[in-house]
């Protein structure tokens, strides 16, 4: 397939021996699989991790991706996108970073260091967590009040974005995928299910916690 073809192509046939497609591509999701297995029972992510196809908070729905929000990406080609939006109350008390903040950095810490051990395993090129002018080791690329984009590139070919957007009432979250070969793509379309699921339970429980508690 294509995916083999590349592989052939650039030498990564010789790179990993004489070990088929099949076993080079596990190599390199086995980070994301073991994440799964070990990991799921224990978050707290009301089952992020877990490819299931359970119903998604009321709070947090996807959406199509509307057409101003799309132009804020610096990707040249988009070949992957999704979106969601949250109703979140307290949404002008925050800028969009901030909401990226609250998303990611104040998530618990089993949860912040399983997204970390997550992004490795598809060979993100993060920075230090503790360098503040990055989200969590993202690239902050564009910071205004209403909008927020981070960004990192893989070491598999992989270049991605991911979007917050204030629109009055509601926060919009927007995930954005270019591939550089078949086996980006391909092992995007593994993981883009937990993404897409993982991505509504942090952005809802960044929600929850910006919600004063009743007295």
């Amino acid at each position: 397939d294509a995916a083999t073809d590349f592989l052939v192509k650039h030498g990564y046939d010789e790179a990993f021996g004489a070990r088929p497609f099949a076993q080079w591509y596990g190599f390199y999701t086995a980070p994301y699989r073991s994440v799964i297995h070990r990991l799921a029972p224990r978050l707290p992510l009301k089952g992020a991790w877990q490819l299931s196809s359970r119903r998604e908070p009321e709070a947090v729905r996807p959406i199509a991706l509307p057409r101003d929000a799309r132009a804020l990406t610096t990707l040249s080609r988009v070949d992957y996108v999704d979106a969601c939006r949250a109703e979140a109350p307290a949404l002008q008390d925050r800028t969009a970073e901030q909401w990226a903040r609250a998303m990611l950095e104040d998530a618990p810490p089993d949860t912040r260091r399983a997204l970390r051990w997550v992004w490795k395993g598809l060979g993100l090129k993060l920075g230090s967590t503790g360098n503040e002018r990055l989200v969590l080791g993202w690239e902050v690329r564009l910071s205004s009040p209403e909008v927020a984009l981070l960004g990192a590139d893989s070491l598999l070919g992989l270049r991605g974005e991911v979007l917050l957007k204030r629109q009055s009432e509601l926060l919009l979250f927007a995930t954005f995928i270019q591939f550089q070969n078949p086996v980006a793509r391909a092992v995007w379309s593994r993981v883009a299910p937990g993404h897409r699921q993982t991505v509504r339970n942090l952005l809802e429980a960044a929600v929850a916690r910006a919600v004063p508690s009743p007295g």
